[in-house]
């Protein structure tokens, strides 16, 4: 046989493959993302301060790919970047650079969790800056620093949880359409948007929200150490310019970025320190929390630590 015919003869092999489904091809359409990489800020000096930006809506959702919301704080990657951390002993101290409304219940506390279980591994002192906006949820990761700075022209606070919906049943009768359901018990539907919600439902509702409002008065009273009726007191949802807040101790003190550093500096007892953030292009996602459904904030019922001024 010709050297022609057995490449023709391989080529027609392949191709039968293909057709048949027998081999997959793999094309790559987007550069595969890395790992995290370390980018200094500032300074030369071997020891190390860790700046951790949380910012815009805390969900537990991941990315997906090149079709997810920029902007975005979630668990998987505030993990990542805490676990890089841990295994380097160079890193001295995490400054946390707040500039969120909040976002998910359930996010939220993630985050926290995550920050807190990072600091009893490793001892360190954490640091809240917040910056802009650092309410409802935002506030509530800051209960992982030691020590919160608020710039003098930060809006924080909005301690308080909600839930909403959108009833639909205005617009479905003047459009003609009409929903069927067919469940298993008294409540599967529970604040259905294609009904007005029942006062049972309501009042169960209520009952959730002020469950997870509990918790929130607790995490802030442990971590402002305040007392409960302190905290209560505050704790109606309303806004507070920084130094409001510092007035009713939910914040240590007001300044910048660069005092938050230098005060993380000082409590890590460092003369010089460099300053480092960990950056990667892509989605690269190694957590137990990669590969949760995303969240459509507009589905419901979503219980959110969340800033929302004005009704829907």
């Amino acid at each position: 046989m010709r050297s022609g015919q057995v490449k023709w003869g391989v080529l027609a092999g392949i191709v039968t493959l293909l057709a048949v489904g027998c081999v997959t091809v793999k094309v790559a359409l987007f550069e595969e993302p890395k790992p995290l990489k370390e980018q200094v800020i500032s300074g030369y000096v071997r020891d190390k301060i860790l700046l951790v930006d949380i910012s815009g809506i805390i969900v537990e959702a991941p990315r997906r790919s090149f079709l997810s919301l920029k902007g975005l704080t979630r668990p998987d990657r505030v993990k990542e970047e805490l676990e890089k951390a841990a295994k380097d002993s160079h890193i001295k101290a995490v400054v946390l650079r707040i500039n969120s409304p909040g976002g998910t219940v359930s996010g939220a506390d993630v985050v926290l969790h995550e920050l807190l279980a990072f600091k009893a591994e490793r001892n360190l002192p954490v640091v809240a800056c917040l910056t802009g906006l650092a309410t409802s949820g935002g506030y509530y990761v800051a209960q992982a620093a030691d020590t919160i700075v608020a710039y003098p022209t930060c809006i924080t606070g909005s301690i308080g949880v909600l839930s909403m919906k959108l009833n639909l049943r205005g617009l479905m009768d003047k459009v003609g359409v009409d929903g069927e359901m067919v469940k298993s018990g008294e409540w599967k539907d529970f604040w259905s948007p294609f009904r007005p919600a029942t006062p049972e439902e309501k009042r169960m509702m209520q009952e959730v929200i002020d469950d997870f409002y509990r918790c929130f008065i607790d995490v802030v009273a442990k971590g402002r150490k305040l007392k409960l009726e302190e905290v209560r007191r505050v704790a109606d949802g309303r806004i507070f310019t920084a130094s409001q807040a510092k007035d009713l101790g939910l914040v240590d003190k007001l300044g910048y970025l660069d005092d938050a550093l230098e005060l993380a500096k000082k409590q890590a007892g460092l003369a010089e320190a460099k300053v480092v953030r960990y950056h990667r292009p892509g989605s690269y996602q190694p957590t137990i929390y990669s590969q949760l459904p995303e969240v459509d904030l507009l589905a419901g019922p979503q219980f959110l630590y969340l800033w929302w001024p004005g009704e829907i």
